[in-house]
């Protein structure tokens, strides 16, 4: 019998920073979620079995709201084991940038483009809020350095 160990879900969310054709910043990309915990998040979801954490989160911001990524760096882990109210969840969350129209496909009902002082906190699932406070202390840490 073959050793399998018992770990969490591996999951990628996707703090996705809307820009225009001008380069300006237009917010963030939240999704409504399809299947509960019903609210509001940042789009994301599991790694599959021979992918990278960053082909994944292209692949799910692709899939759920319809953006091709075209900058992107780790933000950071959150791995509280109560993250996610349905099982053990480790989450690398990646900064990313795209442009074009976020269009709700997959999991997400609706993808909408929150201004960055106007993101509903109270709404958020998961621990989504908790992770957007974080990096809205210094938004585009990261991309100033590109």
């Amino acid at each position: 019998m073959a050793f399998r160990p018992e770990t969490p879900f591996l999951a990628v969310d996707g703090i996705v920073n809307l820009q225009d054709e001008k380069g300006r910043w237009l917010g963030i990309v939240l999704i409504e979620r399809k299947y509960p915990p019903v609210g509001l998040a940042i789009p994301g979801g599991f790694v599959e079995v021979g992918e990278s954490v960053e082909e994944a989160v292209i692949r799910e911001m692709k899939e759920e709201i319809s953006l091709e990524v075209i900058a992107l760096r780790q933000f950071k882990v959150f791995s509280r084991p109560d993250r996610d109210p349905r099982f053990h969840t480790v989450s690398v969350v990646f900064e990313c940038v795209a442009r074009g129209e976020p269009k709700g496909k997959d999991d997400a009902k609706v993808a909408k483009v929150f201004g960055y002082g106007e993101i509903p906190f109270e709404k958020l699932v998961f621990d989504h809020a908790d992770i957007l406070r974080e990096y809205l202390k210094d938004p585009f840490a990261v991309f100033k350095k590109l």
